[in-house]
């Protein structure tokens, strides 16, 4: 087996430093990999060398993935590579190995030997039985915010006994915890946090068995470093002991999920840990232009925490980056569309090309111009906006109110935000309904109770619907979205969900289409406007979406755009507030939010655009932007400016001249004292020098919009 040919053809047509991290002996080691620099044969190709000169066997090495996809492709890779049977090998994601070895050491954990995994769905179904056993008023202790409590508290390797509360609220849903852990030992069954939690306290507490495995895995291998969290670091940690060789690959500047968990602060960890004498870095890329690194790295290195790198292609500069400043976000889309057309004329798939955006809400725009040029689309890792779970409840409550006899919408929303309606009472009224022919809600009017302190039941919806009715008459659609919104609970629900703030802003987001779809559409009898509304909404998501096997048009966050690339790519809203948010304006914030625009930038193989609004419609307003820092730490020699208005243009614009000036006094960013707030971080502005309001997230007081001229901050 250990032939020079076999030797050579593992290292052929590799640079000299993948070489050099493949070919180490018995030593553990950190792979800075940069975008696009190979890792993945790196990886594969240092576990075959490893196997092929006898440092190891096949079964005396662990590997750990993020994904079940990459873990599949590395075992293919290694048996392209090298002529032995994969099948006993320990290569797989966290949950996977964990979940293998709780299998084989059941009764060290008191587990049933066939123990049943819980997925996220059926965990959320356990907490919602348990909160019925211990009638627990789900109004005020959401099972998903529970859920969140649970996992998150796991995810860090706290157990119920030893978890932080900081108020009744907390010491109650810290109690249900408890009971939780008791019913999941009493039934047999873990959650996915459990697996890597139960199997860390495993290997923590029993000796003996620790060193079986530290002695049986000598090499030790893990992809995508960057995303580990502390409880991850710590089970590997465990596993490798004193003795073992870890061999990370990662990049820190893609560490882009602390919101997940992930630690950035295991690299340096790392290095110490395990006395790594010298990280090697991955710094030639094999998929992007020379000026599309070039803007990579000249971003990137404004942070101030980093290992550091410079990425570098051996294919020549490529085409200038473009930029076009849009004069609304509808010009702005209007702009990528034409571009994206003129590129498929050219012979270029829609499926190579993507356009990225910070927020889940920027679709909206997006997605209406695409189908209005009658391009197929695809919501990579997602779904389109008017099928979003937050916005079709909201059209609900307006689907409800214009339609009494909507049974569909009904359904959708008398227990939603939950009210203590059961399935069984549901049943009970369609059975009436369906006996007297009558609509659910004309049935459930029947119901209707004078209790002004009903907070529950189907009388309290009643009610609620109608005093929603008397509140909107005569409002716009937008304010009418933004009424109900709040009265219905689903601003509040949303609140309490991990997921809240995007669902927040796609809800605001619906107030903006309100507004836009009144602005453009000619309706000749006003009292239709509501109806008109909700047609063009289930027009716009009646449209199928592409499969993934389609030509078609990619769409997706900059988070979900990590790993993949494309021959053009389009990065949209670049203004302060939305690239970076206006939430992660604090100094770690901010780093986190410039490797994001890292990782957008690198996406790009051949062509890249940036681009901005110089106005936007946000919560139904429209709002005036700066452009994003991030433009102004790419050297102007890397753009082409494709429209005359440049970044000065946008500061002098007889639009906002006044409110320029004034914002000159205040940068978004700064931090201020307000007397009654407290210190805030300025995150936006709006309107004009005569009626111009300020956006400020205050820390004890949340986000707060105030009139500038009354505001009396101090600049700290």
């Amino acid at each position: 087996m250990n032939s020079p040919e076999l030797q050579n053809k593992l290292l052929k047509n590799l640079n000299e430093e993948q070489i050099r991290a493949i070919t180490l002996e018995n030593e553990s080691a950190l792979i800075l990999a940069g975008a696009g620099s190979g890792k993945t044969r790196v990886l594969t190709s240092r576990i075959a060398w490893l196997i092929h000169n006898q440092l190891t066997n096949p079964t005396g090495l662990l590997a750990v993935t993020f994904t079940n996809k990459a873990a599949k492709e590395m075992l293919m890779r290694v048996t392209n590579q090298l002529p032995i049977h994969t099948r006993g090998m320990w290569v797989g994601t966290f949950h996977g190995l964990c979940n293998r070895m709780l299998r084989i050491h059941h009764r060290e954990v008191n587990l049933p030997e066939g123990f049943q995994i819980l997925d996220s769905s059926d965990q959320l179904s356990a907490i919602k039985r348990l909160t019925r056993i211990m009638n627990i008023d789900t109004d005020n202790f959401p099972p998903k915010e529970i859920q969140y409590f649970i996992n998150s508290n796991k995810d860090e390797g706290i157990r119920s006994k030893n978890a932080k509360t900081y108020d009744a609220h907390t010491k109650k849903i810290n109690a249900i915890y408890s009971e939780y852990e008791k019913q999941c030992s009493r039934e047999g069954v873990v959650d996915f946090p459990e697996l890597l939690l139960s199997c860390f306290e495993l290997l923590e507490k029993n000796t003996s068995l620790r060193q079986h495995y530290q002695e049986r895995f000598k090499h030790i291998l893990i992809d995508e470093f960057q995303d580990t969290s502390l409880l991850q670091y710590k089970w590997l940690k465990l596993l490798a002991g004193n003795n073992n060789y870890i061999f990370a690959v990662g990049d820190d500047d893609q560490s882009i999920y602390a919101f997940r968990g992930a630690r950035v602060g295991n690299m340096q960890d790392l290095e110490k840990d395990f006395k790594i004498k010298k990280v090697i870095k991955l710094e030639q890329n094999y998929r992007s232009t020379n000026n599309i690194l070039n803007a990579a790295n000249s971003i990137i290195e404004k942070n101030t925490v980093r290992l550091g790198k410079n990425l570098w292609a051996a294919s020549g500069e490529g085409e200038l980056i473009q930029q076009y400043i849009g004069l609304s976000d509808f010009d702005e889309a209007n702009f990528i569309l034409d571009e994206v057309k003129m590129l498929h004329r050219e012979g270029l798939d829609y499926k190579k090309i993507a356009i990225l955006y910070r927020s889940n809400a920027q679709s909206r725009v997006l997605e209406h111009t695409i189908v209005s040029n009658n391009i197929p689309y695809r919501v990579y890792g997602g779904l389109r906006f008017f099928e979003r779970a937050e916005i079709k409840n909201a059209l609900a409550y307006l689907r409800l109110i214009s339609n009494k006899s909507d049974d569909n919408a009904f359904l959708r929303i008398v227990n939603f935000p939950t009210r203590g309606i059961g399935a069984r009472t549901i049943e009970q009224l369609q059975d009436v309904a369906k006996k007297n022919n009558y609509s659910l809600w004309d049935t459930a009017k029947e119901n209707e109770s004078q209790n002004e302190n009903l907070k529950k039941g189907i009388p309290f919806f009643v009610k609620l619907i109608k005093s929603i009715e008397d509140e909107i008459e005569g409002c716009s659609i937008a304010e009418s979205i933004e009424i109900l919104v709040a009265r219905s609970g689903l601003k509040d629900h949303y609140l309490k969900d991990k997921d809240g703030i995007d669902r927040i802003s796609n809800l605001e987001e619906l107030v903006s289409a309100a507004v836009t779809f009144i602005e453009t559409t000619e309706i000749e009898n006003e009292a239709l406007n509501l109806v008109e509304f909700l047609n063009y909404t289930s027009l716009e998501s009646g449209e199928l979406q592409a499969s993934a096997t389609d030509d078609a048009l990619q769409l997706m966050t900059i988070h979900s755009s990590k790993g993949l690339e494309f021959d053009v790519v389009f990065i949209s809203g670049l203004e302060d507030g939305l690239c970076p948010h206006e939430q992660s304006l604090s100094e770690d914030g901010l780093e986190e939010e410039r490797r994001l625009m890292y990782v957008a930038v690198t996406r790009a193989k051949n062509k890249l655009y940036l681009t901005l609004a110089q106005s936007r419609m946000l919560h139904g307003q429209t709002r005036y932007n700066v452009p994003s820092r991030f433009l102004n730490e790419i050297p102007d020699q890397l753009i082409k400016k494709l429209n005359s208005m440049n970044q000065e243009d946008i500061l002098s614009n007889p639009i906002q001249t006044d409110f320029t000036n004034s914002r000159q006094e205040i940068e978004i960013g700064s931090s201020v004292l307000h007397p009654k707030f407290g210190q805030g971080i300025v995150t936006s502005y709006e309107g004009s020098e005569d009626d111009l309001r300020i956006q400020i997230r205050f820390k004890e007081h949340g986000v707060k919009w105030l009139a500038m001229e009354f505001a009396k901050l101090t600049t700290i």
